[in-house]
Parts: C-alpha cells; structure tokens; sequence
C-alpha cells in the first residue's frame, strides 16, 4: 500500500460471472486511475446454505424468484478465470485484489501470490478463516461492517498472532447496507478506531455518490473501496449501490486533488502565493507631507500596501523617532 490513498475499485460479483465482463470493469478502473480492481472470490456451496434467505436489498435489486445460493452460482469466477483476471490486471498496470468467502478461496489466492488480500466484514467473527489468513503474511485489508470495537480487537488479535504483522493490517470503517445511508456512514469511527488500535485505516463505502470517501480522504483514510459497475441498469444484486465509471473517475480525480490540498503540514509561505507577499501586506507609509527633523506620530504616519516597506510590526518603534529626510504623502517611510 503507498504513501498516498490506495484506491481499489471494486468490481466484486458486477461482472456477473462473465470474464469478458469483468475484463471490462479492469478496463475502467485502470481508465479511472485507481490502484487495484477487486474481485470476490468464493465456492457458493462453501458459503452458504440452501436454507440462507436473501438481504432485502438482494430482493430489491434481483427478484425473489431465486434463493440467495442460486443466486451467487451465477456470479461465481473459477480458478481459471482467477488466473486468467490476474493476468489481464498485470497487462492493465493495476492491481488485483479479492475478497475470498470461504477457506478454499483463501488457499485459491494464495496460489496466486496476491500481494494484498481483503477480508470481508462477514468474515471478523469467522475464527478458522482468520487464522488461516492471517497465517499467509500477506498484506490484509480488514472490512468492519456491523462490528464493533470489542470484535475488531478480537480479530486484529487472531490475525498478529497467526501470523501477519500489525503493520500489514489495513481497518477499515464500512456499513454494510446496500446502499447505506449517509447517516450510518460514520466516518469519525475511522478515526477512533485508528487511535483505539494504532493501525493503518480507511473507509470502505456503500454510500450512493462519491462525496463521502472523498470525506474519508480528507479525515486521513490511508485506503479507500468504492463498488462500481459498466451500468447501474444491469441486472444483479450490487449494480444499484454502485458508481458507474464515469464517477468513479472523477472520484479518483477528487481523491488525488484532496491529497495535493492536506499539504504536508508545515505552515511556511507556498512558492504559489509568495509573489503576491508585497501586494498584499503593508508597510508604513507617510499619512501627510513629513518634513525632515519632525517627529513621527499617529498623526503623520499611516499603513498602506504594499508590503516592501517597514513593517508595521515596527510601529511601537517608529513612534517618536525624528524623520531624517522628506516623506511626500504615501511614500513608503525609511529609517
């Protein structure tokens, strides 16, 4: 993960399961300039139950004539395919990334030598599955949806002690609504959970628009996850709560300008606004015609642009003093 914001576009299931589709979602997140494109990897039987009911924003967005497993077979990408993305995000000069669901998926990207895995926020109170990522030593991005401070510090424990190291751990702040209110988004979580657990953290966004991870940027998101998709009109569950290309674009594009405008910190004067220093402050000018030998007072001295002159943090000083010379009004006064 770099210095500036890690921006991964998440394509998760918007392909489809359509390799050509989701050929086309690395096209556009390369386009847009994020870091990485991520999937989700998982083997439905691994994951869920004949008996699992669908979200109510899975219903909304894809009927109900399916249950919830035989709606993610169609969305699944096998190990080919896998390889075959791997391959293309390389060709595409972004990173690829995944979130798996399930153990086999875990030993699947490992395989793969990914540098950066994600767990998703469903996976914090899953005990075997951390401990086997965690076990992996890769970099690992933590999703915290619908947990709390007590769980996440649970889950960071099993994860160091199998093995990664606390530096490698990216938190991130995310609601897992589908799409989430802006209310429930809770950035100033990041915050506390950076200062409760001295980690790397970012934002993780199901908000509808693009405002709130710019938000995240600015409040010090290290990491930042925005879905995306070809076209919001695409039939699936997660079209609807996504940001088409376009956006994520300028998202992107607003990100690396918040970036440019957090500065480094340090007050001093810019190489942008020093040409303007004398034109803007003031010096000590004359307020009337100043003979020499009188004595400068509130009456006959002024503060006037520009600013190439006395200061006027040197009038206490100057009050008093006897004029060596002649001032015409306005004349920037010496001494």
């Amino acid at each position: 993960m770099k210095k500036r914001t890690f921006i991964i576009a998440e394509a998760g299931v918007n392909h489809n399961g359509s390799v050509k589709i989701a050929k086309e979602l690395i096209v556009a997140g390369a386009a847009a300039g994020a870091d990485a494109v991520k999937i989700q990897s998982f083997i439905p039987s691994c994951v869920i139950s004949s008996y699992a009911p669908k979200a109510k924003y899975q219903k909304d967005s894809a009927g109900t004539e399916e249950t919830q497993l035989e709606m993610v077979k169609k969305l699944c990408l096998d190990e080919s395919a896998h390889r075959e993305l791997l391959l293309y995000c390389r060709k595409k000069k972004v990173i690829f990334i995944s979130s798996p669901f399930d153990l086999k998926s875990i030993d699947l990207l490992a395989s793969l030598k990914l540098r950066i895995i994600k767990i998703p926020s469903g996976e914090i109170t899953n005990l075997p599955y951390l401990r086997k990522i965690g076990s992996l030593r890769k970099k690992l991005i933590l999703s915290t949806g619908l947990s709390d401070l007590k769980e996440i510090k649970k889950a960071l424990e099993i994860l160091i002690s199998a093995g990664t190291k606390k530096e490698n751990i990216c938190v991130m702040q995310c609601n897992t609504a589908y799409p989430a209110p802006f209310k429930d988004a809770n950035l100033k979580a990041m915050l506390t959970i950076r200062d409760t657990f001295k980690v790397n953290v970012g934002y993780s966004d199901h908000t509808l628009g693009i405002e709130v991870p710019i938000a995240a940027v600015a409040l010090g998101a290290s990491v930042i996850e925005k879905h995306f998709t070809l076209d919001r009109k695409m039939k699936g569950p997660d079209h609807k709560a996504s940001i088409e290309p376009d956006e994520l674009k300028q998202m992107v594009k607003m990100i690396r300008n918040i970036e440019n405008a957090l500065g480094s910190g340090i007050k001093a004067i810019s190489a942008s606004e020093q040409e303007n220093k004398d034109i803007v402050r003031k010096s000590i000018v004359a307020a009337c015609s100043i003979r020499k030998g009188d004595i400068f007072s509130e009456d006959n001295i002024t503060v006037k642009r520009p600013g190439n002159g006395l200061s006027p943090m040197r009038w206490d000083e100057l009050l008093g003093m006897t004029a060596k010379k002649d001032f015409n009004r306005d004349e920037l006064i010496t001494i």
